[in-house]
């Protein structure tokens, strides 16, 4: 069936509840042909900790939201929630909900780690907007992963804000993605998906010869790949780090 506004493929999008860049970053990536659906990833818990491990564990009654809709894939816009959770819980719930829909289902990690597995990166640099506990655990997700993390630059969180990571600036992002230095990395990421990056990315694509992307830019990326039925390759992935299609949303949106 094909739905009117989404000729080439519906998207399934969770947002975490107070994510204010998901959906901006998705409307600007998106190429014709594909829309989305959003709904919320939501919990009533204390520490960002519990929230975020909440978003992913309820996974499946949160992709419940979408009944009967005909979406071609699950975005889940959250990467914090794998970090906490491990490789080894994030694989076996992602095998169970495509199992059970018959859609890919990718989360933001998986998206980004498909990203430097189609350019044959094994060393990494990361641009991160987290506190130092979280820092750690996204450092050791990726290495889990099998990835040799040679760089971290931290952005400067927003404390007092409405929320330290989702307050975060664009120009900050991209200071801290200057900060990291060239020709150790054979990628880098930008982590979270509350944290702006596409100005970044289209200011400074590359690192020194390492292309860069997002957690946000990856899974929009992988998204479109798996509901296009094309291969996630490194060809398409440097068209979408040079941004030669959505960076022209980008500046028309921004006025830039």
């Amino acid at each position: 069936m094909t739905v009117e506004y989404a000729t080439l493929g519906l998207v399934g999008v969770l947002t975490p509840q107070a994510n204010t860049t998901v959906e901006p970053e998705f409307a600007m990536l998106w190429p014709a042909g594909i829309a989305m659906l959003n709904a919320r990833l939501t919990s009533p818990k204390d520490t960002i900790v519990a929230r975020l491990l909440d978003y992913l564990r309820d996974l499946p009654g949160s992709a419940a939201q979408f009944a009967n809709a005909p979406i071609d894939a699950i975005a889940f816009a959250c990467t914090g929630a794998s970090y906490y959770a491990g490789v080894e819980e994030e694989d076996a719930l992602v095998a169970r909900m495509e199992d059970k829909l018959g859609i890919p289902v990718i989360t933001a990690a998986t998206a980004v780690r498909d990203a430097f597995h189609a350019v044959g990166a094994e060393r990494i640099g990361l641009v991160s907007p987290y506190p130092d506990d979280l820092t750690d655990a996204a450092t050791g997700y990726w290495r889990a992963r099998g990835f040799d993390v040679v760089d971290v630059s931290r952005g400067a969180m927003q404390d007092g804000a409405f929320h330290p990571i989702y307050a975060m600036s664009a120009a900050g992002a991209a200071a801290a993605l200057a900060a990291l230095p060239a020709g150790r990395a054979q990628a880098v990421a930008m982590l979270g998906t509350g944290m702006p990056t596409l100005g970044a990315i289209l200011g400074q694509p590359f690192v020194g010869e390492a292309p860069v992307t997002s957690c946000m830019h990856a899974l929009a990326w992988r998204c479109v790949r798996a509901v296009t039925k094309q291969p996630a390759d490194g060809e398409s992935l440097m068209e979408w780090v040079r941004g030669g299609d959505w960076g022209k949303r980008y500046r028309e949106r921004m006025g830039a």
